[in-house]
């Protein structure tokens, strides 16, 4: 029994050592390889031209900042031309401004972060449910934290007499991603964990246009985009932008169809690079653009809401992708729809270092180059580069602690023979 207990308790040392060399290895990116090594912006862009030949990729547009200024622009496309005016549809990448209008009836004292949301609603509101609604509000809906379990995901429809209102689509949305129901609902307790919820956005639409009496296209475009001089964006479908709009691709390379949004502060953003150029300026606080934002009320958004596996992950409606030091991140966000749109934006507060990638056609080709600039500007793993190493880090992790007790019972066996 000493013997079995002395095998024993080797083989949990050796396995918790294991586990944790495997997960730091993993989070501090030890062992992983970047497809480029180049941080100069033109060679980085260099870099990527060449990437792009190793898969489909129907259009790109991408802008590259360093300390605080355009360095670079190079553009991809595979029939249509694109440059820095083509208008791309840009996925999640939506949620990153619809949150810099939320903080500017914040900042402008008509909402409040932290009094229940049922204060703002008359149209629509959260069914009952095993916890506590009350708890909702518009913090923990812009840090997914709200306790909604939705899991939306919006796929869009294909025709515009097909969209939903919003009260139709927060009862159940049609247009739900496979794996979810299309319920909003509360599921856990709010405040109690991060939850990726698309519905909490399209809430957060829902109580910009109570609030301000306008609908949340008409709210954005007064408020942010025209003090910003976005002339090209827009989350209402405009068809006077159709010739200066991206074509849409599948997969497989095949043309594909525009979707259109209910969930327009969630999924349905329309802009270009240039525009979104002038975006990335609002943050730079050396910068005399007129910002409809303080840089008070920004920083805000930047501080850490929820965390994952014990380590930030957003903010108010920014993902915090990279620890640069005490209280600072790689700020942004990710955009990613079917037929597959996959958009990034990196930005860094401290250098003003910066990335913008809009791709069609390609499920991840944006993500991974925007969070392979992060690794070779930080030498550190962001957040989404980690979520996609998963998978492969419990695999050495299992074929790890198999070999080690393979490796005990093998020596333990050889011991008692002898």
């Amino acid at each position: 029994m000493k013997r079995f207990l002395k095998y024993t308790g080797l083989a949990i040392v050796l396995m918790v050592v294991h586990t944790l060399v495997v997960f730091l290895g993993t989070d501090n990116g030890w062992w992983y390889t970047p497809f480029t090594k180049e941080r100069a912006p033109e060679t980085f862009i260099a870099s990527v031209q060449k990437e792009l030949h190793n898969e489909f990729v129907g259009n790109m547009a991408l802008g590259v900042f360093k300390n605080g200024k355009l360095t670079a622009e190079s553009f991809h496309s595979n029939d249509k031309l694109v440059d820095r005016n083509t208008v791309f549809q840009v996925a999640s990448l939506s949620k990153y401004v619809s949150a810099i209008g939320v903080m500017k009836l914040i900042q402008d004292g008509k909402l409040d972060l932290d009094v229940p949301i049922n204060q703002y609603l008359t149209r629509w509101n959260l069914p009952k449910s095993d916890f506590d609604n009350s708890k909702v509000t518009v913090r923990r809906l812009l840090s997914h934290t709200a306790g909604l379990t939705d899991g939306l995901g919006y796929a869009g429809f294909e025709n515009t007499e097909d969209v939903q209102t919003l009260e139709a689509s927060l009862t159940k949305a049609k247009d739900a991603d496979p794996g979810s129901d299309g319920f909003v609902k509360v599921g856990v307790q709010p405040g109690s964990e991060w939850n990726y919820s698309g519905a909490g956005f399209t809430l957060l639409q829902l109580i910009v246009e109570e609030v301000t009496g306008q609908t949340f296209d008409a709210y954005m475009k007064t408020e942010i985009f025209d003090p910003l001089q976005m002339t090209s964006s827009f989350y209402q479908w405009d068809e006077t932008f159709r010739d200066g709009l991206c074509n849409f691709y599948n997969s497989d390379g095949s043309k594909a169809s525009q979707r259109y949004y209910t969930a327009q502060a969630a999924s349905a953003l329309y802009t270009t690079l240039g525009d979104l150029e002038k975006l990335f300026y609002l943050f730079d606080e050396d910068n005399a653009n007129q910002k409809p934002l303080s840089i008070e009320f920004q920083k805000m958004m930047w501080q850490v809401e929820a965390e994952t596996l014990g380590a930030p992950i957003y903010g108010l409606g920014t993902f915090l992708y990279a620890e640069i030091d005490k209280n600072n991140f790689i700020i942004g966000h990710d955009g990613k729809n079917n037929p597959p749109i996959n958009t990034a934006f990196r930005y860094n507060p401290v250098t003003k270092d910066g990335i913008i990638l809009l791709t069609t056609g390609s499920a991840d080709f944006a993500t991974r180059i925007a969070s392979d600039w992060v690794y070779i500007h930080t030498g550190k793993v962001d957040a989404l580069l980690f979520k996609r190493q998963l998978g492969k880090m419990i695999q050495i992790m299992i074929i790890g602690v198999v070999i080690i007790l393979v490796l005990v019972i093998s020596i333990a066996f050889i011991r008692k023979k002898n």
